[in-house]
């Protein structure tokens, strides 16, 4: 192949594979740009689904943004396209996150991404699970998998102690009766949540009522978007008493660090989607500083937190809306 038979069709579906990603309240906070004259696609922010309330500095916009870069990485390595990316490529534009150059065919070794197309798979099948899942121990070399996972994309991925998971859980709880409180927190949720028949059937974005799993009869770090909200059907049920989580980390604080940090978060999504783990994001204390610093573990050698991931056996999520392709992607 060369660059002029990246075709429209091409890169469509390379997007339509990114944008599988999870984002906050499934905002999906990206925009994509193919340059056909190089045979680039940009990947941008899109502002307009940023969250002030909780995410003020866009640091989970970014997050969510590199979770669909990697996806696109992932794509085009099944396609068998080399790729060349770069982070944060004009400084002047800070909307542009990322450049993703794409040529082909290459020879083996030569810009490939081999070690990702095991992955591709599980772009489909990764989804949020708000279900319970059951008590039994994720095994250690899963667990060294996963942090490895991280590590290949620049980040630090860390299954912290029963200790720390208890002040986990006091923290996500700390942080729920802060949003029950904060009407702009409410305020924020409620416009990302779809509820009836007519909003879940026409939604393109979001998360649907379906997806809000059971009721919590004990704490568990899953976020409940329906709030007081009664929800027809909607059952109770106990979640697993000693939640599996992953803390996930990187040495810097900054856009670039929030990037790599996005990437080694899906990265281990999609790994842990193949090993047959369901996962779940759990941001609440992350949402506020001063809660923020003290998820980390003194002692740990992560310098500040980008996510908390919980992991274990259960039921799978189900799929949540996505937008339409040419809603997203500009065809320069």
């Amino acid at each position: 192949m060369s660059v002029r038979e990246l075709d429209t069709t091409t890169v469509t579906a390379l997007v339509e594979d990114a944008t599988a990603a999870p984002s906050m309240h499934n905002a999906q906070p990206w925009r994509f740009r193919f340059l056909r004259g190089d045979g680039t696609v940009e990947v941008y922010a899109d502002l307009d689904r940023a969250m002030p309330r909780a995410d003020p500095t866009t640091r989970a916009l970014h997050l969510g943004c590199a979770a669909a870069l990697f996806n696109l990485r992932v794509s085009a390595a099944h396609a068998g396209w080399a790729t060349a990316t770069e982070l944060v490529p004009d400084p002047a534009n800070p909307r542009l996150l990322a450049s993703v150059r794409l040529s082909g065919p290459a020879l083996p070794g030569h810009g490939v991404e081999h070690d990702l197309v095991p992955l591709y798979p599980a772009i489909r099948r990764r989804h949020t699970s708000r279900q319970p899942f059951t008590d039994e121990p994720i095994p250690e070399p899963l667990k060294d998998a996963l942090s490895a996972a991280a590590l290949l994309e620049g980040a630090r991925l860390v299954f912290p102690g029963s200790w720390h998971v208890r002040t986990l859980l006091d923290l996500v709880q700390d942080a729920e009766g802060r949003d029950a409180l904060d009407t702009a927190a409410a305020e924020e949720l409620r416009q990302w949540t779809r509820t009836g028949t007519a909003a879940v059937e026409t939604a393109s974005d979001g998360v649907p009522e379906y997806a809000f799993g059971p009721r919590r009869r004990n704490r568990a770090p899953v976020r409940d978007f329906a709030a007081r909200l009664p929800v027809p059907g909607r059952e109770t049920a106990a979640f697993e008493s000693a939640p599996q989580l992953a803390v996930l980390g990187t040495t810097g604080d900054r856009p670039k660090d929030w990037l790599l940090a996005g990437q080694a978060m899906e990265r281990v999504l999609l790994q842990a989607t193949l090993d047959g783990l369901a996962t779940s994001l759990t941001s609440q204390a992350l949402e506020w500083p001063e809660l923020r610093w003290t998820v980390r573990d003194p002692q740990s050698p992560l310098g500040f937190i980008q996510m908390v991931i919980r992991l274990g056996y259960g039921p799978a999520g189900p799929g949540t809306p996505r937008r339409p392709v040419h809603e997203v992607l500009d065809l320069g």
